[in-house]
C-alpha cells in the first residue's frame, strides 16, 4: 500500500503542464486500461530519488511556474499563451522599446522642442482610443466568416509596414513620420482588442482570479517591457534611431502568425447587414445604459481624472537627461538601462500587490497608493534642483532610485484601477464596454500629454533652456496630490464584490460565446473540410 502511494506521488509530479480532465474521455479511460500492464511493472521498480517537493529557495522560485499552471488549469492555456504573446510581446516590449527609440527619434532625427514632441505623443493614443470601433469590428463585421483571425492579421501587417515605412525612407516630413508611428501604436491596439474581451469575460465567470488576471498581464508586460528598455539604448547607439524603429517590424510578424495559428470557427451563415446594424445598436444602448449606473461613472470618472490631471513632464525630463550643460549628460545606453531597472521596480510592484494588496478595498488602496504617487514627484523635483548633489548623491545613484521607486508606486496604483475596471464590465457586452473603458483611460493619458505640452510650452522649456523645468514638475505634483480628494468617486469594496447591479451584471446571456484555441493549422483544415 505504502509503494502504491509512492508511485502516485511521482506520477502527480510527473504529470504535464496542463491537468487532466476532471472527467476524462472514454477513449482516455480505454488508454489506461491498456496501459495496466505497465502500472504493475511501476509497483516493482524503486521510485526515483528526486520524489520529494522541492522546498526552500528552489520552491520559491517554482512558485510562479505553479501559479501560472493555476491559471492554465483554471482558464484554458489558449488563453494565457495569447495574454503572454499580446500583452509580452506586443505591448511591454514593443511599448519600451518604442518609447526610448521614438524619443531619440524626434531629438536627433528630427530635432524638434520637447514640447512639440509632448504634443505628438498625444496622436499615439488615438489607435487606444478608438477601441470601441475595434472591439465592435472584430465582434459585428467578420471577415470571410472569421471575427478574429483576420484582424491579428491586420494588426501585424499594419505595424510591420508602418515601421519599415519610417526606418527606410529616409528623413520623412514630420507628419507623415508622425503618420507611421501613429499606424505602429494602432497595430498594438487592434491586438489588444480580442485579449481584453477575453480577460473581461474570466472576470466576470471567475471574479475571485481577476486580480490574478491582471496581475499576470502586468507581469509578462513588465517582463517584456525589461527587455525593451534593456535592449532599446545599445541598439540605439549601434544603429541609430531610425535603424532601431526598422526592428520594430519584427514583433506584428508574431501577430501575422498568431492570426493564421489561431483557432476559430467558421461562421456557416454570415449575418444580413439589417441584423449587424441591430447588434451594434444592441451594444451601444448597453453600453450607454451601463455607463450610466452610479456605480459605473463615478470610478470611470476618478479614473479619468487621476490620469490626466497627472501631467507628463516626460519629454522636458528626458531633453534634461541627456543635456551635456544643464542636465547629467546620461549617454543613450544607460538612458535605456534606467529604464530598464524601472521595469525590474514594476514587477516588484506586481508582487507587492499580488501578494499582499490584491484582497483591500478598492477606496483605501487608491487612496494611500495615490498619496505616494504624489510624494514620490517629488524625487524628480530634488533631481531636477540637483539637491541630490549637495547630499553627496551622485546623478546615476539617484535617477536609478527615483525610477525603482515610481515604477513600484505606479504599478500598485494602476493594478487595483484596472482591475476595477474588468468588474464594471456587464455580461453579453464585457468585451466592448472593457474597450470603451480602456479608451476613456486612453483620453486621460492624451490629456494628460497634452496638458503636460501646454505646461512646457508656457514656462518655455525648450531643447537648451531649463531654468523653469522645476516649476513645471512642481505643478504636476500639486495636481497628482489634488487628485487625492476625489478618491470618494471609488467605491468602498473589496476586489471580489460584485459593483454592477443584477439586472446588468446577468444580462444579454445569450450572446455567442467564443472558444480560441492554439491548434495546428492541419488540424485547422481537417476540421473546416467537415
Amino acid at each position: 500500500m505504502v509503494m502504491m502511494v509512492r508511485v502516485i506521488m511521482v506520477n502527480t509530479l510527473s504529470l504535464p503542464f496542463l491537468s487532466p480532465p476532471l472527467h476524462p474521455q472514454p477513449q482516455q479511460t480505454n488508454k489506461a486500461m491498456k496501459n495496466s500492464s505497465e502500472s504493475q511493472d511501476l509497483l516493482h521498480r524503486p521510485p526515483p530519488e528526486s520524489t520529494t517537493l522541492p522546498t526552500g529557495a528552489l520552491s520559491f522560485l517554482l512558485q510562479p511556474l505553479e501559479w501560472i499552471r493555476m491559471l492554465c488549469r483554471e482558464l484554458n492555456t489558449s488563453f494565457v499563451l495569447g495574454v503572454m504573446l499580446v500583452y509580452g510581446l506586443s505591448q511591454g516590449f514593443t511599448g519600451s522599446f518604442f518609447r526610448v527609440v521614438t524619443d531619440f527619434y524626434w531629438k536627433d532625427v528630427q530635432k524638434v522642442q520637447p514640447s512639440a514632441v509632448q504634443m505628438y505623443i498625444g496622436f499615439y493614443y488615438i489607435p487606444w482610443i478608438l477601441k470601441p470601433v475595434w472591439g465592435i469590428l472584430t465582434d459585428m463585421f467578420p471577415v470571410r466568416g472569421y471575427r478574429r483571425r483576420p484582424y491579428f492579421i491586420l494588426a501585424g501587417v499594419l505595424g510591420a509596414s508602418t515601421a519599415l515605412t519610417i526606418s527606410m525612407e529616409g528623413k520623412l516630413s514630420i507628419p507623415v513620420a508622425l503618420l507611421c508611428l501613429v499606424g505602429m501604436a494602432a497595430g498594438v491596439a487592434i491586438a489588444d482588442v480580442t485579449i481584453d474581451a477575453c480577460i473581461a469575460k474570466n472576470s466576470i465567470e471567475k471574479p475571485n482570479l481577476a486580480p490574478d488576471l491582471q496581475s499576470l498581464c502586468s507581469f509578462v508586460s513588465s517582463v517584456g517591457a525589461l527587455i525593451g528598455y534593456s535592449s532599446s539604448g545599445i541598439l540605439v547607439h549601434l544603429f541609430g534611431s531610425q535603424g532601431a524603429l526598422g526592428l520594430m517590424a519584427i514583433p506584428p510578424v508574431f501577430l501575422v502568425l498568431l492570426g493564421f495559428a489561431i483557432f476559430e470557427r467558421k461562421t456557416n451563415h454570415p449575418r444580413e447587414n439589417r441584423a449587424v446594424g441591430e447588434k451594434v445598436r444592441e451594444a451601444v444602448f448597453g453600453m450607454g445604459r451601463t455607463i450610466r449606473c452610479p456605480e459605473v461613472w463615478k470610478p470611470s470618472l476618478f479614473m479619468f481624472l487621476s490620469i490626466a490631471l497627472s501631467l507628463s513632464t516626460h519629454e522636458g525630463q528626458f531633453y534634461w537627461y541627456t543635456d551635456p550643460k544643464a542636465g547629467p549628460a546620461f549617454s543613450q545606453g544607460f538612458v535605456g538601462i534606467i529604464y530598464a531597472i524601472g521595469a525590474i521596480a514594476s514587477i516588484i510592484g506586481v508582487l507587492i500587490y499580488h501578494k499582499l494588496l490584491k484582497n483591500h478595498p478598492f477606496r483605501s488602496l487608491i487612496f494611500y497608493s495615490q498619496l505616494l504617487y504624489s510624494a514620490s514627484g517629488m524625487l524628480d523635483l530634488m533631481f531636477i534642483l540637483r539637491w541630490n548633489l549637495k547630499l553627496g548623491i551622485p546623478d546615476y545613484i539617484f535617477v536609478i532610485l527615483e525610477e525603482c521607486v515610481s515604477r513600484v508606486i505606479s504599478r500598485i496604483r494602476w493594478m487595483p484601477m484596472i482591475v476595477l475596471s474588468t468588474r464594471l464590465c456587464p455580461a453579453g457586452i464585457e468585451g466592448t464596454f472593457f474597450a470603451l473603458l480602456m479608451c476613456i483611460d486612453s483620453l486621460g493619458s492624451l490629456g494628460s500629454k497634452t496638458g503636460g505640452g501646454v505646461l512646457l510650452n508656457l514656462f518655455h522649456v525648450t531643447r537648451t533652456d531649463f531654468r523653469n523645468l522645476w516649476l513645471v514638475v512642481f505643478i504636476r505634483n500639486l495636481l497628482r496630490l489634488v487628485t487625492v480628494t476625489l478618491v470618494f468617486l471609488v467605491p468602498y469594496t473589496t476586489q471580489l464584490d460584485a459593483l454592477l447591479p443584477s439586472k446588468l451584471l446577468n444580462g444579454n446571456n445569450g450572446s455567442d460565446v467564443e472558444n480560441l484555441k492554439l491548434v495546428s493549422m492541419k488540424q485547422v483544415e481537417v476540421e473546416e473540410t467537415l
